[in-house]
């Protein structure tokens, strides 16, 4: 008995000496193939999804559908996207940031936080996605559908960029890899467009009636007679409680009195006219944004500046846009909500009628929408708020905006600086009071604190 168990037991060792052997000479074999080593790491990495983290792609993508539509929105004239351009901004960089958001540990969906947003679809588990590719496939079917009254010349550069983006990442990954991602990122856009089919936007609203109280505002010919955008502010806000006690008080109530708080507020607007620097017209013309980025677009040019000198990572890119366009335009609609709740008038029928500068006439045309709070200055202080936050109080930034019509570059040493300015060109402008443009700059900021603190895009 006692024989037998040895026998066994030498049976054994000398089947696990010849495995190991085998093992041996199989690792060496290997080891000397290093080519075969990375074709299987590379099949690995095409196979199992969490191996392709969105921080390890390019934002290329982003920046470069983001630069299209600056394109686009870049007009001369009149603007056939009206207030659309941030709107169009933030369900761009909504669908962006959900359709590589799966690629980002520790950072989750957007939906159950925004008012109304569909469920996203979910990726499958353990199977691969080229983020890029899904992002490509977001913003090329929102770019066009947004767009629709875009050129034709527009709308073949985003059929041009589309199919060259394709081409460049379908060798990257396998045939499998590549059509799951481009289905996944095109699944979040249809959701995502259709949800905003839903914000107001679109409603068809009756023909707005002017008030018939003469110290309200009505606008002053030669610009058109028509108001613009009186309903906007009725669209649907993205962050429910955005708004909480971010209201400034009203403007000075009406009066004629010169010692009134009204007169001396439309008072400083007529003086500063009357004694305008040259350095104070450029900074008015600078932000007059015509030919330019109207509509409040302006912002989105010097995020996509900022982007592509940063040349951040694609997980960042879509974090900070979302971030960004989501305070914008929900600033946009609170702004747009005051104007004609308060209907403060612009500074040109006072100054002419009242004060008696019968030939006063301001700087820039007067826009045919009330003054408080400054639209320019309450998404500036949103765009500031959100931008400082990822940046940091001292960031120096230098405009290039408008270097094609030969208007000097801006520096300013951080984005609330450069908020500030933006505000007192209004005032250099002759269309808005300093109170609406320091007022409306608060109010932008408390909106982006109050999204930053409501929207929780890490995980808990």
């Amino acid at each position: 008995m006692k024989t037998l168990i040895n026998v066994s037991l030498m049976t054994r060792i000398a089947i696990v000496a010849i495995m190991l052997f085998m093992y041996s000479s199989c690792q060496k074999d290997m080891d000397s193939r290093p080519a075969l080593n990375e074709e299987l790491a590379t099949a690995a990495n095409q196979v199992h999804g969490h191996l392709q983290q969105t921080k390890t792609f390019s934002s290329e993508v982003a920046r470069k559908w983001h630069d299209l539509q600056l394109r686009i929105l870049r007009i001369a004239g009149a603007n056939p996207f009206g207030l659309n351009g941030n709107r169009y901004f933030a369900y761009n960089a909504i669908a962006l940031y959900e359709s590589v958001v799966p690629g980002m540990p520790g950072y989750q969906s957007l939906y159950g936080q925004l008012t109304d947003m569909p469920a996203m679809p979910s990726t499958e588990p353990g199977k691969a996605y080229h983020w890029s590719t899904a992002a490509n496939a977001a913003l090329a079917f929102l770019t066009k559908n947004f767009y629709t009254v875009a050129s034709q010349a527009h709308k073949a550069s985003m059929d041009s960029l589309e199919n060259a983006l394709k081409n460049e990442y379908q060798p990257r990954v396998n045939a499998a890899t590549f059509q799951r991602s481009e289905n996944f990122g095109k699944q979040i856009a249809q959701l995502v467009f259709e949800w905003s089919k839903t914000d107001g936007a679109l409603t068809v609203r009756p023909a707005y009636e002017m008030s018939s109280d003469v110290t309200k505002w009505r606008p002053v010919a030669p610009n058109p007679t028509t108001a613009s955008a009186p309903y906007w502010g009725l669209n649907r806000l993205f962050v429910p409680g955005s708004t909480n006690n971010t209201a400034s008080s009203p403007p000075p109530a009406y009066s004629t009195d010169p010692n009134s708080a009204y007169f001396q507020m439309v008072k400083e607007v007529y003086d500063i006219s009357q004694t305008l620097t040259s350095e104070q017209i450029a900074t008015a013309l600078y932000f007059r944004d015509n030919p330019g980025f109207q509509g409040g677009t302006h912002y989105q040019y010097i995020f996509s500046q900022v982007m592509n000198d940063e040349n951040p990572q694609l997980d960042f890119y879509a974090l900070a846009h979302a971030k960004v366009a989501i305070a914008m335009a929900e600033s946009q609609i609170d702004c747009w909500k005051k104007k004609y709740d308060i209907l403060t008038d612009r500074p040109t029928r006072y100054i002419r009628n009242v004060m008696g500068h019968t030939g006063w006439t301001s700087l820039l045309s007067m826009p045919n929408h009330p003054d408080f709070p400054s639209g320019h200055s309450q998404t500036g202080g949103a765009f500031a708020a959100i931008m400082t936050s990822l940046f940091g109080d001292n960031y120096f930034v230098t405009l290039r905006t408008y270097d094609n019509l030969g208007m000097a570059p801006r520096s300013y040493n951080s984005f609330n600086e450069m908020a500030e300015d933006i505000g007192r060109s209004r005032v250099y402008a002759g269309i808005h009071y300093t109170y609406s443009c320091v007022e409306g700059k608060r109010q932008g900021e408390k909106i982006a604190g109050n999204i930053l603190n409501i929207v929780k895009f890490k995980k808990d």
